[in-house]
């Protein structure tokens, strides 16, 4: 014998409740410029590295000091711009 359950979701919300907000506080394309600057900038770096001679690697640990902390200088700067301030994360 065969037995079939139906579930049924019901969701629920309050009217205080925005479901626009984003729930871990950080604009999401913040996370993705972040994660593409960090692939492009290692993916350089390593190419400079393995390039060869060692104008290569000082240039290549040059633009870490410098890249690195402007990289995330600019991008904290951009979240808290773009941050809902008037729905903060809970």
């Amino acid at each position: 014998m065969d037995v079939i359950k139906a579930t049924q979701v019901i969701e629920v919300t309050t009217e205080h409740e925005d479901t626009e907000r984003m729930p871990d506080g950080v604009p999401h394309n913040i996370v993705g410029l972040t994660l593409l600057f960090s692939v492009i900038l290692a993916l350089l770096v390593a190419v400079m590295v393995l390039s060869g001679g060692s104008v290569g690697k000082l240039a290549g640990f040059v633009i870490c000091l410098i890249a690195i902390p402007a990289l995330v200088t600019s991008l904290s700067g951009k979240s808290e711009r773009e941050r809902d301030h008037s729905h903060p994360s809970r």
